[in-house]
């Protein structure tokens, strides 16, 4: 545990550290079901569990409310160092992984899933016919970006924005595609403000203004993602995200928002997690 409080106290005299980056080890199974998006986000709160259960409890039944919405304010993705996609799984072609966690929530989130990941130093993946594991060899902190007013993002793990609209006569959830660009900004601008003002309980009217990379898409031939998120089989859901590099232009302080809490919806299931991009 000394490695463990260490690495908290530099968490509190450094205070602006905001990201993790886990490498993980595979010592079981090299499958891992495609959705597994559930299966992690569980992973992340039986971690934070360790360091308070009730931090814990509250994050997952409650979270932070603002204006009829409910925000968990973190977010994560997982990579791996080389890998093949099947039909229903990802084989691991290297046993490597690397888990990246976000979340403004220093003291609570940040601190307390380090003392999980100490206390763990597992991440269990399993998914019926995929057993799988992965150990905690290391964890590290990811410097952050300088804010400013126009930055261009990589997403880790796709955008997802969704409106409702009237289909067949009922109303019914649309994820917005890369065309709706009106929307896009307007739904994308709202959460940030919800999201900065359930942080500092203050109103901010600025907004942001996203821009996908036009060459990219025009080479790409399809850039939404459809993840289902469900558990063992019940109650599967559909997310249509989207995956591309954008420029996001606005207020600096709705743009690191967007960067410590996750772009977008579902952030907590591993949703609208970006890494900032130097062009020059």
């Amino acid at each position: 545990m000394t490695r463990c409080w260490q690495l908290i106290f530099c968490f509190t005299i450094r205070g602006s550290l905001v990201r993790l980056k886990l490498t993980l080890s595979a010592d079981a199974g090299n499958l891992i079901f495609y959705n597994y998006h559930y299966h992690l986000s569980a992973a992340i709160y039986k971690m934070l569990r360790f360091g308070s259960p009730e931090f814990s409890g509250f994050l997952h039944n409650l979270g932070f409310k603002q204006n009829g919405k409910t925000y968990k304010l973190f977010t994560f993705a997982l990579r791996f160092e080389q890998y093949t996609n099947l039909k229903h799984a990802i084989r691991l072609d290297k046993p490597v992984a690397y888990l990246y966690v976000s979340s403004f929530l220093i003291d609570d989130f940040i601190k307390n899933f380090v003392i999980g990941t100490f206390e763990s130093q597992i991440v269990d993946l399993s998914e019926l016919n995929f057993p799988i594991r992965f150990r905690i060899k290391f964890v590290e902190t990811i410097p952050v970006p300088e804010f400013t007013d126009k930055i261009s993002f990589s997403l880790l793990t796709p955008m997802v924005l969704s409106s409702y609209r009237m289909h067949n006569g009922k109303t019914s959830q649309y994820y917005l595609r890369a065309e709706d660009t009106e929307e896009a900004n307007r739904i994308l601008t709202r959460n940030l403000q919800n999201k900065y003002q359930a942080i500092y309980n203050e109103e901010i009217n600025d907004s942001v203004r996203l821009t996908w990379d036009v060459n990219y898409l025009q080479r790409t031939e399809r850039i939404t993602k459809k993840i289902t998120i469900n558990q063992h089989g019940k109650n599967p859901i559909d997310v249509v995200g989207l995956l591309a590099p954008f420029e996001l232009q606005g207020n600096p302080e709705l743009i690191r928002t967007g960067y410590e809490c996750g772009f977008g919806e579902k952030n907590s299931m591993g949703f609208g997690m970006a890494e900032a991009v130097n062009k020059e």
